[in-house]
């Protein structure tokens, strides 16, 4: 008798570390685990990307926000399972992830990431957002309109009488100054290192003419500053969209859906006033995801 209890206990204590352990795994595929990059952009999206997941089903969702060194920790992290899905730029993915250099349009890298990322990481590109964080240069509105000027090349005859300002490592960068300025024919009257924080103050007092910007920054807005189109594709495509592990869309074939209604979501300057709101009026990350997935009707 006392045996049978031994033997039946000793198969209840397996079957509830078997419990825990598949429990464990269990729960951990009820929650989607969020990553994001350590910058404002990347928290207003992993909010409504959480936000949209929680309202659509019935899973839970976990945000880890601002992991230092970006798509280097936190790519290898989504290989060893640590997160389920985060926001990653397409520019970035394709030289940091595979490594690749050479150019294609921004729909032929999209497609090659899909097919790459598939195959060597089994995760999945799903939808992009629509905006493109990638290097602009920008100039004043007033400017722009009082000399027609639309894209990069429009500046060119404009270079002589102007003054470029930049960060240092913008003069440095192999895909920076000197090769924008043999694309583009530009010769500027002179140049200015900037630190990165007073590049915007810097143009709005007329210390400079035209700074290298990024497309979606919160401050352009505030300093009345118009970006110029890239028309010679000079700069790599930096679209955004939701990189998921493949073992969660299998376990969750219903977040496939839901994550789609992040694609095309937002413009460049939808991006840039949102980051704005944040970072300069000091609005919650998540107060503003949710008000403007309200105001498109998703919430």
């Amino acid at each position: 008798m006392k045996r049978r209890k031994w033997t039946a206990l000793l198969a209840a204590v397996l079957i509830c570390g078997a419990f825990i352990l598949g429990g464990c795994a269990g729960t951990r595929t009820d929650t989607v685990r969020i990553a994001a990059k350590p910058m404002t952009e990347q928290f207003i999206l992993s909010e409504m990307i959480g936000a949209l997941i929680e309202q659509d089903t019935d899973l839970n969702v976990e945000i880890t926000k601002g992991i230092a060194g970006g798509t280097g920790n936190i790519h290898p992290a989504m290989v060893k399972g640590d997160f389920d899905l985060y926001p990653e730029y397409t520019g970035t993915a394709w030289s940091d992830v595979l490594k690749r250099t050479e150019k294609l349009t921004p729909t032929e890298m999209y497609e090659e990431l899909q097919e790459q990322y598939k195959e060597q990481f089994d995760m999945e590109w799903i939808g992009l957002y629509g905006f493109n964080n990638t290097y602009t240069l920008a100039v004043k509105e007033e400017f722009a309109e009082e000399h027609n000027t639309e894209t990069f090349s429009d500046l060119a005859a404009l270079a002589p009488g102007m003054k470029f300002g930049a960060e240092y490592d913008f003069y440095e960068r192999t895909d920076g100054y000197e090769p924008l300025c043999a694309e583009y024919g530009y010769q500027f009257a002179d140049t200015a290192d900037l630190d990165i924080g007073l590049k915007y103050q810097a143009i709005g007092t007329d210390e400079v003419d035209v700074i290298n910007a990024f497309t979606t920054d919160g401050l352009l807005g505030a300093y009345g500053l118009k970006t110029l189109k890239d028309d010679k594709n000079f700069f790599p495509s930096y679209y955004c969209g939701t990189v998921v592990r493949g073992e969660l869309l299998k376990i969750h074939p219903e977040l496939r859906e839901v994550l789609m209604k992040m694609d095309g979501l937002l413009t460049d300057e939808e991006m840039a006033q949102l980051n704005y709101r944040v970072e300069n009026n000091g609005e919650d990350e998540k107060t503003v995801a949710v008000d403007f997935l309200m105001e498109k009707g998703l919430l």
